[in-house]
């Protein structure tokens, strides 16, 4: 076996498994999940029909590693519309089983193991993949830590010189997971002027980027080194996915795009890696990708729900609005002499046990740097479900709270 799959920690949702593994659930309520990110609105009408449509030609041949010209333009018509970019559709984009799937295969092909200190740099909290993805690679993963004053922004300026010297790959995530934070330009200069310092690839984690609520869209990668000059997009790799944007996570359907040259090296890997997108597939993501209408009328729904639900969970919590994404980032009140540490694991399981409703730990999602987890006592809720069972769980939370007190 790889011995690299034995320094893999638990992924978060199995944790939350064995922490309510012996939870007796409240018989009178029905349960409630604000756990995982998997959206629940219903999917378009037309995405559905485009799936069943292709269904016979679809299935008749081996689809390219690239995918059609048709769905690689579909992805440049969409930036343009969406950041005003002009990328070629021939050299820099790629469609993708899913934005999972390409953060990991993408770090596959930038790690070179044999460089001594091989080190990939991420926030904390973050993702789970980037950690997973880059020990597999046979790097280390380096926890970039965030500030909480600051909405948990990265303290880029607090990594040291020598870890970004051997640093080969840098994940950056906005909107951000767990916390929804977008990043400015002026953080964005500050990552370009790194990564041409040490040469190093970005690679930004966008598929929150279609919900929002605000007049203005998150500031995507790629359009803030088009705004900084940088159009060739040197090393720079942006990624985004139609699960969120289109409520489509069970077709695994998104896009990369970017640096010509880091392009050409990860089509490489991903036709030996055998990840090509099914026809079938690519006929609905073009479908998806080519419509506004779906995806401005799910941000509506999105705007509805949390201008429903933070109000309440603001009474009795440390929460406000993000600036995009579908999570509420909250902080844990304290019962009078309750320890710290461990304290948003309790809240989950005693939530759980007392109201049937289930988020997700802080701590899960981070890792313990300079004897501290910035995730701990805080809690992740993925408002996904429809409004009136998100009010519902955001209700029976302040019951709970309020029981607590």
């Amino acid at each position: 076996m790889n011995p690299l799959l034995a320094r893999l920690q638990p992924y978060p949702f199995e944790r939350l498994r064995q922490l309510f593994a012996d939870v007796t659930l409240p018989a009178d309520l029905r349960p409630i999940s604000l756990g995982i990110g998997e959206p629940k609105h219903p999917t378009p009408d037309f995405i559905q029909a485009a799936l069943a449509g292709d269904l016979k030609a679809g299935l008749a041949g081996y689809p390219p590693t690239a995918g059609t010209p048709a769905l690689r333009q579909s992805f440049t018509r969409w930036l343009q519309r969406r950041y005003g970019l002009a990328l070629d559709p021939a050299t820099q984009v790629l469609p993708v089983n899913g934005s999972r799937e390409a953060l990991f295969a993408f770090t596959q092909t930038i790690v070179d193991p044999t460089r001594q200190g091989a080190t990939v740099v991420c926030p904390n909290p973050f993702y789970q993949i980037y950690e997973g993805a880059a020990l597999l690679a046979g790097a280390e993963p380096y926890y970039a830590p965030s500030d909480p004053a600051r909405n948990f922004a990265v303290d880029w300026d607090s990594v040291p010189a020598d870890v970004w010297a051997r640093t080969q790959l840098l994940f950056v995530c906005s909107p951000g997971n767990p916390t929804g934070a977008v990043m400015p330009l002026d953080e964005w200069r500050k990552l370009f002027d790194l990564s041409d310092r040490h040469g190093f690839v970005i690679a930004s984690d966008e598929c929150y980027s279609e919900i929002y609520f605000g007049d203005t869209p998150p500031l995507g990668g790629l359009e803030a080194a088009a705004e900084l000059g940088r159009s060739e997009f040197r090393n720079i790799v942006a990624f985004t996915s139609l699960s969120k944007r289109s409520n489509v996570p069970g077709m695994r359907s998104g896009f990369v795009a970017g640096d010509a040259r880091v392009m050409q090296q990860f089509q490489l890997y991903r036709t030996y890696h055998g990840s090509a997108m099914s026809p079938v597939v690519q006929t609905a993501s073009i479908a998806a990708w080519n419509d506004e209408a779906h995806v401005e009328a799910n941000r509506a729904l999105y705007r509805e729900k949390f201008a429903a639900v933070t109000p309440l969970l603001a009474e009795v919590m440390d929460v406000r609005l993000p600036d995009a994404s579908f999570y509420l980032w909250a902080g844990v009140p304290l019962r009078p002499g309750e320890d710290p540490v461990g304290s948003d694991a309790r809240f989950a399981r005693d939530l759980l046990a007392q109201y049937n409703v289930t988020v997700l730990p802080g701590s899960y999602l981070a890792r313990e740097t300079a004897g501290s987890n910035p995730g701990q006592g805080r809690i992740r809720m993925a408002l996904v479900a429809e409004t009136a069972e998100c009010v519902e769980a955001a209700q029976r939370i302040v019951q709970f709270i309020q029981s607590r007190t």
